[in-house]
């Protein structure tokens, strides 16, 4: 018998670490919650993109990167020249 720690995101389990399991094998498993289980602090809001841009905003800035990037795209992509 393996015991395995997992958490459920709400659609599938998911192992908290590798597992050595054989593939496409029929598997009886026994479900019971971890000792000093606790669900996560924050659930989805089913909006991964917004996750994804909140998660950005709290890195921090980096000095190296130009200020015009946005704009000049094509110079720092592309190597093209620098449009006025």
């Amino acid at each position: 018998m393996t015991t395995l720690k997992a958490h459920f995101d709400g659609k599938v389990l998911i192992p908290d670490e590798p597992v050595n399991l054989p593939v496409d094998c029929a598997l009886k498993l026994q479900v019971e919650p971890a000792e000093n289980s606790a669900p996560n602090p924050k659930p989805s809001n089913g909006k991964p993109l917004m996750e994804l841009i909140e998660a950005l905003e709290k890195l921090p800035d980096n000095p190296d990167w130009p200020a015009d990037g946005a704009a000049q795209h094509d110079h720092y992509l592309y190597g093209h020249p620098k449009r006025p």
